[in-house]
């Protein structure tokens, strides 16, 4: 309990203090529960307060402690991201008072209703995401309205727009900038670290800016990170991808789109991401990067996010509608999603892959190598000067004659290259590997299970840690053969993915007429 006097305690005389509790995306205010303002002003838990101190204010969710080492009854604690915004020490003065409601929570409200949203709808929403005003019970209530109650494609775009206009925008001076992108839900497809490498040699820009893993093994500024630093000042990359025509970085310094990534906060643990949403995502952060003409990968397959070419399909017109309003030029490419691609989960594991296909290895996988020539291909295509149907052969040529590998090698040089060696990775200590209980052929790769006994191994956060893929789909195997090996860098991980493996491994075996076909575009 607090020692403080019976006359109440001024606003102003509260002093800030930084309670190191990270809460993703979420600013969060602490105040002691004998605390004097609190008293005077009416505060509840969870109630919104706004911040003042510094000539800056926010808004945050309040908890209120009973524990004077986390905040004194004269500090207002403020959370890992709320005390950084603040930009003060420990210890200035601050005020505290109740929060107005966010302008934008009557279209919220609204759109619980069911109702359809217009422009200006959106972009008062969007801004208050952006601008941290929303609780994350509000973000949660926005997200699943928008998923219950389907987004029309006029509001998709809408979406679309507003997220663009609540960030940064980049403009290269360029008319051709191009990306790649996919959907997601496929392990170990690290195409980018060679579509990048191989069209920044051909000479076209591609500023790649990627995202760490959310809910994967391994996104792919993470497995960049084996390789180089990913997390760099925007000048710096700036300069990086005009000297070499492309970079690999993580995007979260360019500040591009921010409401995305506040909404990614509360749609991951949800398992949320609806066509629209993931829409609105993907393509305002492509915009906002600059970029002109985009390559998106969907996956099909039984565990991958699309399992059917009718949803393909379906989605494809839905990004399409929503780039052409958005002047962005899109060549959707619908490919095989029914099984991991590469050989590795896991950010060193990956790593090793995409530099044994960059110094075309034997060992190399023949899956990550076919279709990051493919993805590129269609990039190069994108050149008014490249016929279609050759970028395939150009892209393979700059491949094979170790020209992607130098442009690889002087990127990462620039961002600052770490040490690895690919032929003698650092995987984790602790290993165990996963048979076969019966002899037959590989008829079926769960993505999803797979990705997960990855992550209970430690991969992302233990770069060492993940899966090593042995048996691919139609791979013949005996019993008693292993399927993969599992790497983890600490016992409690390693017993984790052991029992995830025993509960189910992630593969069946079966006939050879058992494995699943699927139409793709490649």
């Amino acid at each position: 309990m607090c020692k403080h006097s019976d006359k109440l305690q001024p606003a102003s005389q509260l002093v800030l203090r930084r309670v190191a509790i990270d809460t993703y995306r979420e600013n969060v205010a602490y105040l002691h529960r004998d605390c004097a303002v609190y008293r005077a002003e009416g505060f509840q838990a969870l109630s919104k307060v706004e911040v003042r101190a510094n000539g800056r204010h926010i808004l945050a969710t309040l908890n209120v402690v009973d524990d004077p080492h986390i905040v004194a009854c004269d500090e207002l604690g403020l959370s890992e991201d709320a005390f950084a915004q603040m930009a003060v020490a420990d210890g200035h003065p601050a005020s505290v008072s109740q929060a107005e409601p966010p302008q934008s929570i009557g279209a919220l409200r609204r759109k619980l209703a069911g109702e359809r949203l217009g422009r200006e709808d959106f972009l008062g929403i969007v801004r208050d995401i952006a601008e941290l005003h929303y609780s994350k019970i509000e973000l949660s209530a926005f997200v699943v309205a928008t998923n219950r109650d389907e987004l029309d494609r006029e509001e998709v775009y809408f979406l679309t727009e507003a997220m663009v206009a609540t960030g940064r925008t980049l403009d290269w001076h360029e008319p051709l900038v191009v990306d790649k992108h996919c959907i997601g839900g496929i392990p170990g497809n690290r195409t980018s670290m060679l579509v990048v490498p191989i069209v920044a040699a051909h000479g076209l820009l591609c500023p790649k800016t990627s995202s760490r893993a959310i809910t994967s093994p391994a996104g792919t500024a993470d497995t960049m990170e084996v390789l180089a630093k990913v997390e760099l000042p925007f000048e710096q990359l700036a300069d990086i991808v005009r000297a070499h025509r492309g970079c690999l970085a993580w995007g979260g310094a360019a500040h591009l789109s921010p409401a995305d990534d506040v909404l990614i906060s509360v749609e991951r643990p949800l398992s949320l991401d609806s066509p629209g949403q993931m829409v609105a995502s993907i393509l305002s952060k492509k915009i906002a990067a600059g970029s002109t003409h985009l390559v998106l990968d969907i996956p099909i397959g039984p565990s991958a996010k699309v399992r059917s070419m009718p949803a393909a399909q379906r989605l494809r017109r839905l990004f399409e509608y929503v780039a052409a309003r958005m002047h962005l030029s899109l060549d959707v490419v619908v490919t095989d999603g029914r099984q991991p691609v590469g050989n590795g989960i896991g950010p060193v594991l990956e790593a090793r892959d995409v530099m044994r296909v960059l110094e075309n290895d034997p060992q190399a996988p023949n899956d990550l190598r076919q279709k990051s020539l493919r993805l590129a291909g269609r990039l190069i295509e994108c050149h008014p000067d490249v016929r279609g149907g050759d970028g395939f052969a150009i892209a393979r040529d700059i491949l094979d004659s170790g020209r992607a590998l130098a442009k690889m090698n002087a990127i990462i040089a620039a961002q600052g290259a770490k040490p690895f060696d690919h032929n003698h990775p650092q995987l984790g200590a602790l290993s165990f590997d996963i048979c076969a209980s019966a002899s037959g052929v590989v008829t079926g790769i769960d993505n999803l299970q797979v990705a997960r006994i990855a992550r209970l191994a430690g991969a992302p956060k233990v770069i060492g840690a993940g899966l090593d893929l042995f048996r691919k789909l139609g791979d013949a195997v005996a019993s008693g053969e292993a399927l993969y090996r599992v790497h983890a860098g600490f016992q409690s991980d390693l017993d984790f993915a052991r029992q995830a493996c025993a509960k189910s491994s992630g593969y069946t075996i079966g006939r050879a007429e058992d494995v699943p076909h699927v139409f793709t575009e490649f």
